[in-house]
């Protein structure tokens, strides 16, 4: 079997030959600079989740339900489930959500359920957003898996 450079390849950079840092080695930045750069992702966090709402409050979504992930999944900040009053419904609130969130400079957003419509489910990294036909909701309750109760059931207060 012959070897690369057998074979005529020449690589055009040396490879580097020092060892890694180790851990003890590496710089670890300074706490207010950690602080600072927790704070900012946090406020874009809450940015992202309030340009969330705002769009499913216009687009007359049903029964919306946010549920804070921070300190409990390490998969997202925020959960946001809502409603809506049919396929079309659903679809069309899930397309003006991602419209507004690739406008706003939000437009990683990843997207699931879109041609059926029964269950949309839009991963923007921070904020995962549910968006269901009622019946499909009810089905798979996705309030109880995370503990929050489904909003018809809560008191009025």
């Amino acid at each position: 079997m012959l070897g690369s450079h057998e074979r005529g390849y020449q690589r055009s950079t040396p490879l580097n030959r020092k060892p890694a840092p180790r851990a003890q080695e590496a710089s670890a930045p300074p706490l207010a600079a950690a602080m600072e750069t927790s704070q900012d992702d946090q406020s874009r966090t809450t940015a992202l989740e309030d340009l969330i709402l705002a769009r499913l409050d216009d687009d007359k979504a049903q029964d919306v339900v946010f549920i804070d992930l921070k300190g409990k999944s390490a998969v997202a900040d925020g959960l946001i489930v809502a409603s809506g009053r049919s396929h079309r419904h659903v679809g069309a609130m899930a397309d003006h959500l991602l419209r507004t969130l690739k406008e706003e400079g939000y437009g990683r957003a990843r997207v699931e359920g879109l041609p059926h419509c029964d269950w949309v489910l839009i991963d923007t990294g921070d904020v995962i957003v549910h968006l269901f036909r009622p019946e499909v909701r009810s089905f798979y309750n996705i309030e109880k898996i995370w503990s929050v109760e489904p909003p018809a059931q809560r008191a009025v207060s």
